[in-house]
């Protein structure tokens, strides 16, 4: 019901939004008329952007700086399946250009698409050959799909690292950091040839114990149970994953917004000011923002409610119990593959202590092959984003994939 209500709310106000951004266009065009015009025209403006959208935003990812020249980018994708696609930023190198390593990033399922991760993305490219979990929204997916989850993510790692071939390197963000772990572990263990040289786990929750953040608590606040009663819906008509279980991306961002309420009310506040006095560049920057802060994905149901139980309830992994398709994930088999942690000081999402956790599960992995960093001044997206993670955190990154190579 609550999905439903969701979607009939949206499509009444669809219709009012396109007038409000027809009119706002209107009122524009005669902004030299006078400040009240431009007043409207801004209001108008803004309502019309306050809006959930449900399809992924293009990675606009065209071409990179490689040495002092424009590198042209295309979208390849080497491997697609019901729930996400291997998708791969090719680049038109010159010729001898000696090959770059392999990066797999691995994106959160977390409510946002993966182009929440195009900064992260566009930085390795840099320097690499840069793959990315490209996940799809779950209400798009057909129930003859079956469902999906966290053994299914953790297949979807191990499936991709595959078509990719031996010698990839493995870089994730947050939520994944647990199944990227729990990949690389039975790969090992299988001694899978396309293991990967090295793996990075950014700002993830590895051991909600530690320093347990305001999401940890929360988490742990109500049984698995009442997360299924009160969060779980089923998609409505039109979508074509009609009738599929969701944890939908709508409720979630509902939640991120209540986090920090009064700062995205400012932003919107900014929005209009710089509308009106003529700053569009400025309201250009708000605008490219909430486009992409506003695109929500929806979980699968299964997903969504075993991340919430095994990794922030029962802590299943750092206690050993952690399994996959019925074994028993075991990181200290982990031995071939490098190991760095990142964590951002000022983190509210994922604490400092969490993140670093990984490097007592891997005892398998020799010292010297270990590495931690401590990101002094960020907080959770700037430990993927931004000019500290492209100026201080990503050349350790490199450091450490290069070096495994």
């Amino acid at each position: 019901m609550l999905y439903q209500a969701y979607q009939t709310q949206s499509d009444m106000m669809s219709a009012l939004r396109m007038l409000a951004q027809q009119a706002s266009a209107a009122f524009w065009l005669s902004r030299t008329e006078g400040l009240p015009l431009r007043r409207v025209s801004a209001a108008l403006d803004v309502f019309s952007r306050l809006r959930l959208t449900h399809s992924r935003p293009a990675y606009a990812i065209d071409s990179i700086p490689m040495n002092e020249r424009a590198v042209p980018v295309t979208e390849e994708r080497p491997l697609a399946l019901p729930f996400g696609t291997l998708l791969r930023f090719a680049k038109t190198l010159p010729r001898n250009t000696p090959p770059q390593p392999r990066v797999l990033l691995v994106a959160p399922l977390s409510g946002h698409f993966s182009t929440l991760l195009r900064e992260t993305a566009r930085t390795l490219l840099q320097d690499h050959d840069v793959y990315i979990t490209d996940w799809h929204n779950a209400r798009d997916v057909h129930l003859r799909h079956g469902a999906f989850g966290l053994d299914d993510y953790v297949e979807y790692l191990i499936r991709f690292l595959e078509v990719m071939g031996p010698g990839a390197h493995v870089v994730a963000v947050c939520q994944p950091c647990v199944a990227a772990l729990a990949a690389t572990a039975i790969m090992a263990e299988d001694e899978h040839a396309a293991q990967p040289r090295s793996l990075t786990l950014m700002a993830g929750p590895v051991d909600c114990r530690v320093n347990p953040s305001g999401v940890n608590t929360l988490a742990t606040s109500r049984p698995i149970e009442w997360f299924e009663k009160n969060l779980i819906c089923h998609v409505p008509l039109p979508h074509a994953g009609f009738m599929r279980r969701v944890y939908p991306g709508f409720v979630q961002l509902s939640a991120f917004l209540s986090m920090n309420l009064e700062r995205h009310k400012k932003s919107f506040r900014d929005m209009y000011r710089h509308l009106v006095d003529g700053e569009v560049d400025k309201a250009e920057m708000i605008r490219v923002f909430y486009e992409e802060y506003l695109a929500v994905n929806d979980l699968p149901a299964e997903f969504y409610l075993e991340t919430v139980r095994k990794v922030f309830q029962t802590y299943d992994l750092p206690r050993g119990k952690l399994s996959y398709k019925g074994r028993i994930v075991n990181p200290a088999a982990i031995r071939r593959t490098a190991l760095l942690t990142v964590e951002g000081e000022r983190d509210d999402i994922c604490s400092v202590g969490q993140t670093v956790a990984a490097q007592d599960l891997c005892t398998g992995i020799r010292p010297y092959m270990k590495s931690h960093h401590v990101q002094v001044g960020v907080g959770h997206y700037g430990v993927f984003s931004g000019r500290k993670w492209a100026q201080q955190i990503y050349p350790r990154v490199r450091d450490v994939i290069h070096s495994a190579e």
